[in-house]
């Protein structure tokens, strides 16, 4: 499936690509002149991950080029499929090798910050420290909370956060990753914790998006705002 959407990525390019080279300038006044520059770009970013970093685009758009003036093609459908399925293997061994050093170094920063005063670990392998301590009730799995977070990567580099937005969230316990579950259940209302949750509590081999890769440990600064329909507690 991943070839049949790597064939696609490539033939929205040429879409854009098409009738135009580096030299020309491309007007982007109308709706249908800005999605058309939008799709190419998120294309070439999609293009990017896929390690498709020496596409030509040259000869992309000689490829649409012939298709819109039903030219003979150039190349026979065995010799692209032959390209593509070569393409689609150089992708997956980059993915592995990213996937690869990605979990190695997820291990060695829990290693290190394991060893850090005020970081307590868990049986699961969850790591955790208190920032603000409070004396609120806790939740339970089966609770809906109230939340503010950061979440980043162990480089700092933040890929969602609800104080950016500023609007914290209400969310089930039970139905976030792993690593929230149990941290969530951990803390008092009123409380801030920064975790820090192994890969195998977070999403795993899975990459979620392109700003979480595969096998990522994950940072969260989480604070505990309240437990939908409790009380809050008495000063």
């Amino acid at each position: 499936m991943r070839q049949h959407r790597l064939a696609a990525a490539v033939a929205l390019v040429g879409l854009v690509l098409a009738g135009c080279d580096s030299q020309t300038s491309v007007e982007l006044k109308t709706p249908a002149q800005k999605a058309s520059y939008g799709i190419g770009l998120n294309m070439g970013k999609s293009l990017a991950q896929e390690g498709m970093d020496d596409l030509d685009s040259k000869a992309v758009a000689q490829g649409i080029e012939d298709a819109v003036g039903k030219k003979e093609q150039k190349l026979k459908d065995e010799e692209l499929m032959e390209a593509f399925a070569y393409l689609q293997k150089r992708a997956e061994e980059r993915m592995a090798k990213v996937s690869e050093e990605s979990a190695a170094a997820g291990k060695k920063f829990l290693e290190e910050n394991g060893k850090r005063e005020g970081v307590t670990t868990t049986a699961s392998g969850l790591q955790y420290e208190i920032v603000k301590k409070a004396d609120g009730p806790q939740p339970k799995a089966t609770d809906v909370v109230t939340v503010h977070y950061e979440g980043k990567l162990t480089d700092g580099k933040v890929f969602d956060s609800s104080v950016e937005r500023g609007s914290p969230i209400d969310l089930p316990v039970n139905g976030v990753i792993p690593g929230w579950v149990e941290g969530l259940q951990l803390m008092h209302v009123g409380e801030k914790y920064k975790l820090y949750i192994p890969s195998e509590l977070a999403y795993g081999a899975q990459s979620p998006s392109p700003a979480i890769p595969a096998n990522s440990v994950l940072v969260f600064d989480l604070e505990l705002l309240g437990i939908k329909d409790q009380a809050p507690a008495q000063q």
